[in-house]
């Protein structure tokens, strides 16, 4: 027994292991509406956003404007491939990373009208090279991202979200 407990526990893995990628939980029910959370996994942010149906019919209304408004050119899990870009509409998981060079984007509200111009809905701005994105990580034409920011693979149940783990294949 004395050999067999500090055996077992070697074959968990090290904190460094878990923050090289092993899923991250979070407590949604501290998230309030409108309200963005920043977790860390992998070593990068990830952006847990809890969307408001205002938030959410800005997404319709900005279609015509984006390079991939239907996802197909992006990364995310097969359960994210719609307009929402998520699971369930009122939750948006997404690497707050530019899909350009790797800055770090930042939230732009809707009233942010004069700053980001007349038409927008809010969304994110990445402050480096200028590339506009929506709530749902939808790249705009003309910027130089060329992609949609990236969603990683997440289960979402009961109030509780575990990004690094794919609800299709447990562990991904």
């Amino acid at each position: 027994l004395g050999v067999a407990i500090p055996f077992a526990a070697s074959m968990l893995p090290s904190e460094r292991a878990k923050a090289a990628g092993a899923p991250v939980e979070v407590d949604l029910t501290r998230i309030a509406p409108a309200e963005m959370a920043v977790i860390e996994w992998r070593g990068k942010p990830v952006w847990v956003i809890r969307r408001t149906k205002e938030m959410l019919d800005s997404l319709k209304t900005a279609a015509t404007r984006l390079t991939d408004p239907e996802s197909k050119q992006s990364t995310q899990p097969d359960y994210a491939k719609n307009e929402m870009r998520s699971q369930n509409p009122e939750w948006m998981v997404m690497e707050g990373v530019c899909t350009h060079l790797g800055c770090s984007p930042q939230m732009k509200p809707a009233d942010a009208k004069a700053e980001m111009g007349a038409d927008w809905a809010g969304g994110f701005y990445c402050p480096c090279h200028g590339s506009k994105f929506d709530l749902a990580g939808r790249v705009f034409r003309g910027a130089p991202a060329p992609t949609n920011l990236v969603v990683p693979p997440y289960t979402l149940a009961e109030g509780k979200l575990v990004i690094g783990e794919d609800k299709e294949n447990k562990g991904a």
